[in-house]
């Protein structure tokens, strides 16, 4: 089984966490690809507690897990995570297991028509509150497996069997949303929604129906993303020819972004983790 490659964008502090945790991420089935980027397994076995961290991206997640002794005292269940706007803290205990799926930023609107995907931003709802079919034996056929065959096999014929909207407007918002993730000279909502053939406007609305965060927060985010994967690889970075890099009007501009984000300011980041 052929897994994504490795990236580790968004993670704080990667080298951490893997030490930690079994962390893979493998294809959902090829009709799945359209709407989900792809799924990711963690497994856990600590002897004391770990919080980890993610800047997360403006993806909606939906998960299967279960962390405790053993799956009878307490049972696997599932949730849908909306983008979070700060950073994403989770405590790690004991033993536990996630087996998640990362929908492509605008994918998860056409599995869940019924509201935008702003209505989601910030939340953490139980997985039967968006996916009716999603069960307490959901919830175990896909966590229990000890092959990931079997765990992504189940993932697969779940999301398989729920109702899929087609919707050109997805198709359009996740498309917009990989140009700025791919290029680099993105920097301005206006110029941006230009090239587009868009008003500021018609763009900021279809980010909220069908991504969840605005453009600006987007192109925000994806900065932060290759400032926090240089920070945790290198230690020769150049933040003031970063920053102009990444479109910031000044370096200070670039240690504010990342400090407001991150918690603490790019130069401290890569002593802490390099």
């Amino acid at each position: 089984m052929e897994a994504p490659r490795h990236d580790t964008r968004g993670i704080v502090d990667p080298s951490g966490l893997l030490s930690r945790v079994r962390f893979r991420r493998h294809e959902p089935a090829e009709p799945l690809r359209r709407y989900v980027e792809w799924y990711w397994l963690i497994d856990w076995d600590l002897p004391a507690p770990y919080a980890s961290h993610i800047v997360p991206h403006p993806s909606v997640n939906l998960t299967f897990q279960w962390d405790g002794a053993d799956e009878e005292t307490v049972p696997p269940y599932g949730e849908v995570t909306g983008i979070a706007l700060g950073l994403y803290t989770r405590k790690l205990t004991g033993r536990g297991r996630v087996c998640g799926v990362k929908f492509r930023p605008g994918g998860f609107r056409p599995y869940a028509p019924q509201a935008p995907a702003s209505h989601w931003t910030g939340r953490v709802l139980p997985a039967q509150d968006v996916f009716p079919r999603a069960t307490a034996d959901t919830a175990r056929c896909v966590v229990s497996p000890a092959a990931d065959e079997a765990r992504v096999a189940a993932l697969d014929t779940f999301l398989l069997s729920q109702p899929c909207v087609p919707d050109p407007q997805a198709d359009l918002a996740m498309d917009l949303v990989q140009r700025i993730r791919a290029d680099r000279t993105v920097r301005r909502v206006g110029d941006f929604a230009r090239g587009a053939g868009l008003s500021v406007r018609a763009l900021q609305r279809l980010f909220s129906a069908y991504v969840g965060v605005s453009p600006k927060w987007v192109i925000l985010r994806y900065r932060i993303h290759e400032a926090l994967e240089l920070a945790g690889t290198r230690r020769d970075v150049d933040w003031a020819l970063l920053a102009a890099d990444l479109g910031y009007a000044d370096q200070a501009h670039l240690v504010r972004d990342f400090t407001a984000t991150v918690g603490v300011p790019p130069t401290a980041y890569a002593q802490g983790v390099t």
